[in-house]
């Protein structure tokens, strides 16, 4: 299409008409006009005598470079009607002739990059996210769950703005904001499908001030500019979202419990066989769940520890999980965890019928593969409760404060049926005389909205902008 553009670009410069070129070179000009129209390839011998018509190299001749911003919009309109993105519109073919406009090219040009970018937003299938997050675990446990790039990027944050120790404050918090170069508003009119919104033009960083399930206002704050602290680009596919969301995730965790504080309080509490995760939730002032989830990520490289985490709500169902310990969850024929239901005797759903919910519970756990020692709390949240768990092996459990527990249950799950049958008893009273109306879960991996950062709606988000914009 270049070479044929080309062509035509320096005949026409010329005053040639497609004869006045034919007869120079001994062709036809039907001919011509086939390698014109880029529907026919010029030998060697021909391109040589149109160089030397044309008075210019051969080299010139087939530079890829269009000639002028008209063939390339030409060239932009052919290939496009080409692809089968465009195809799929069942248009007829678009000829272009020398009376239509470059300003029509360009919207052409402009649509037709648009209709490719929706085809190409990250959407997924449940079970396209579902592996997704399986491979990403994957990454997380060959890891040790520690990301040494993001701890690097968080402690040049708090150096930056001279942190020396303490959970941070609400000044730290905006100064950190400062440095990296954007300023923070708070609004009440937040679109609902999202936790904030960055005007990139103006450096402003949107916020409400409220939780959002365990996720303090400071902690989205947090999470929001990580995704720029670590250079994020738009998320390619599913897969890239989650990835970007477990990092920026990442990057606030380490900001808001630093590990060059982190760590020696940690090797010290170990050396007194006092681990905790509620005393590492009250030194730095953040939720249960980003203690426990912390202390994956320095567990392994700096206590030679080996553990594993849960998020579960109050009938078993899985939302979050990471294990480098052993522990064998329920998963489905992808290998993805989300969804799945854990066992009843596990911890994560025992701490529901302890007699204190809300007090932290602590249980060990006999399973096909050994026994595990785990700490159980129950964050309460508006919409609904969740379990997070925190377990080690049990010749681990020495290192933890709750060690003492005399709670102990047997779980033959997930190889086992322990608790997938009810007992024998009750189902033969009730088997085949229940019909049970099931309550659809709402999970991230159950259903999944389009667009490129799914489940946002971007006209909510453009028209918010707008209404700001004029501050």
């Amino acid at each position: 299409m270049t070479f044929g553009q080309r062509l035509r670009h320096l005949r026409r410069t010329r005053g040639m008409t497609l004869a006045d070129l034919g007869e120079r070179v001994g062709r036809a000009p039907s001919q011509l006009s086939l390698l014109e129209n880029g529907k026919r390839e010029p030998k060697l011998s021909l391109l040589t005598a149109l160089a030397k018509s044309l008075g210019v190299s051969v080299e010139d001749l087939l530079s890829r470079q269009p000639p002028s911003r008209r063939a390339q919009l030409e060239i932009a309109v052919e290939e496009a009607q080409r692809d089968p993105v465009y195809r799929s519109l069942a248009l007829p073919h678009l000829k272009i002739g020398k009376r239509v406009p470059n300003d029509v090219l360009e919207h052409i040009v402009g649509l037709y990059e648009e209709l490719k970018r929706r085809s190409a937003k990250p959407t997924a299938t449940p079970e396209e996210a579902r592996r997704a997050n399986a491979d990403l675990r994957r990454q997380m446990r060959e890891r040790g769950n520690y990301f040494e790039a993001i701890e690097k990027a968080a402690q040049e944050t708090l150096d930056a703005i001279g942190y020396r120790g303490g959970a941070l404050s609400q000044g730290q918090i905006l100064a950190i904001v400062t440095h990296h170069g954007f300023t923070l508003r708070y609004v009440q009119d937040l679109p609902r499908s999202v936790r904030s919104v960055t005007d990139t033009r103006n450096r402003r960083l949107y916020l409400k001030r409220e939780s959002l399930g365990m996720h303090s206002p400071r902690t989205i704050l947090l999470q929001t500019l990580g995704h720029f602290v670590l250079g994020h680009a738009q998320p390619r596919d599913f897969a890239d979202f989650l990835r970007q969301r477990v990092e920026a995730n990442y990057f606030a965790a380490a900001v808001l419990i630093p590990e060059s504080t982190a760590v020696p309080y940690l090797q010290e509490a170990k050396a007194a066989r006092d681990l905790s995760v509620e005393d590492l939730r009250d030194v730095y002032s953040v939720s249960y769940e980003m203690a426990a989830h912390r202390f994956t990520n320095l567990a392994t490289r700096h206590l030679d520890l080996v553990c594993h985490f849960i998020r579960n709500d109050e009938t078993g169902i899985i939302y979050k999980a990471y294990e480098n310990d052993g522990l064998i969850f329920p998963t489905d024929d992808t290998g993805a965890i989300e969804g799945q239901r854990m066992c009843r005797y596990w911890s994560g759903r025992q701490v529901f019928a302890s007699p204190d919910r809300y007090s932290i519970y602590h249980q060990y756990t006999d399973k096909p593969n050994g026994t595990h020692w785990c700490v159980a709390h129950v964050d309460p949240s508006r919409e609904r409760n969740f379990a997070i768990t925190l377990g080690v092996p049990y010749k681990e459990s020495r290192w933890f404060r709750g060690r003492e527990t005399t709670h102990r249950t047997k779980s033959e799950c997930p190889t086992g049926e322990c608790c997938v049958r009810p007992p024998a008893d009750l189902a033969a009273r009730w088997e085949g005389n229940v019909w049970p109306s099931a309550r659809a879960h709402s999970h991230v991996l159950a259903a999944l909205p389009p667009g490129t950062f799914p489940g946002v709606d971007e006209t909510d988000v453009y028209t918010f902008l707008e209404r700001h914009a004029v501050e």
